[in-house]
């Protein structure tokens, strides 16, 4: 399985595969032809309280990594999950986010268990 993070405001790459937009938002600045996104599962997101909570400064990444990942627990967040670990079986997958440290973001902790 390949999944990548990669941050969304740069240019595709023709190994990206499906692209997986995994923020709740749409990143500000971008049009949506540029970012070329095939999937935006919007229930894959961590919540805006919890986003809130770890983007205060209130705990550490590791919490969040906990939180997020009870999040995804969830039913709804559980069938995204298994949609898109289904894209990657298929192919490369490519999840995009506009944080500006992709590797202690929520886009790390989903390419993580997707690929367990």
């Amino acid at each position: 399985m390949s999944v990548r993070v990669r941050r969304v405001h740069e240019p595709p790459e023709p190994d990206d595969g499906v692209r997986v937009l995994v923020d709740r938002l749409w990143p500000r600045g971008l049009s949506k032809d540029a970012a070329r996104v095939d999937e935006w599962p919007k229930g894959l997101t961590p919540s805006t309280e919890l986003r809130r909570w770890y983007h205060a400064g209130e705990g550490t990444y590791e919490e969040f990594r906990e939180r997020y990942e009870a999040e995804l627990a969830a039913p709804e967040a559980a069938g995204l999950l298994d949609r898109v670990r289904g894209l990657a079986g298929k192919g490369p997958v490519t999840l995009l986010t506009a944080a500006k440290n992709p590797d202690r973001s929520h886009a790390a902790v989903l390419a993580r268990l997707l690929g367990d």
